[in-house]
């Protein structure tokens, strides 16, 4: 008794200052790059067409994302789409956003993005970048959230969607034709959708 008494206040002095016992910090986790899996992912858009709306998509696009799921506000995207590849389900249709009319492919071959930062509440997301379209870039704010991580075959994945809305007169895409009983054809604002499935990439 006497013993472990005098132990005792030997030791006392040492665990108040710190002698040894304090656990050294967790290191922080590295940065996890994960590579967009077009197969399993969408680019897609929508526009008014006259009284409705006309849903299209993208069949080519490629980009990676910098994240970890504990901490997505510290992450990064980037993604490249061909332009060439547009896809409407009507080829005449098609073939008119390819041409100078729209996207003009032959001279802007890819769309691309690339963030800024990102602001993270949870699973929520807002990811500011650069949108370049035809040669000009703007400002937009990318809003979603993280859906799911998993694995198969031996592979984590993570998915995301997230939206924008932008004003295609801004990137000068002018089309338009004026519709019988007056307005236009086509709306200018343009929606444009993620819903992206990207496989972890081993580290570097």
């Amino acid at each position: 008794m006497i013993a472990a008494t005098l132990a005792s206040l030997f030791l006392a002095p040492a665990l108040l200052l710190g002698g040894g016992t304090t656990p050294a910090p967790a290191p922080a986790a590295a940065p996890v790059t994960w590579q967009i899996d077009a197969a399993h992912s969408e680019v897609t858009f929508r526009v008014r067409h006259l009284v409705s709306r006309v849903r299209g998509g993208f069949n080519d696009f490629s980009g990676n994302i910098v994240a970890d799921p504990a901490n997505l506000g510290a992450g990064s995207v980037q993604v490249e789409i061909k332009t060439a590849s547009v896809d409407t389900n009507n080829e005449r249709r098609d073939t008119h956003l390819r041409s100078a009319d729209f996207f003009d492919a032959p001279t802007h071959p890819t769309i691309t993005f690339r963030s800024t930062r990102v602001e993270a509440n949870g699973r929520s997301l807002k990811v500011h970048g650069n949108l370049t379209l035809r040669g000009v870039t703007k400002p937009v704010v990318l809003e979603g959230q993280m859906l799911e991580v998993g694995g198969a075959a031996g592979k984590r994945r993570i998915g995301f969607e997230a939206s924008t809305t932008i004003n295609r007169m801004d990137y000068g895409v002018t089309w338009n034709r004026a519709a019988e009983g007056g307005g236009a054809v086509l709306g200018d604002e343009v929606q444009i959708t993620l819903n992206i499935e990207a496989v972890e990439q081993p580290a570097s």
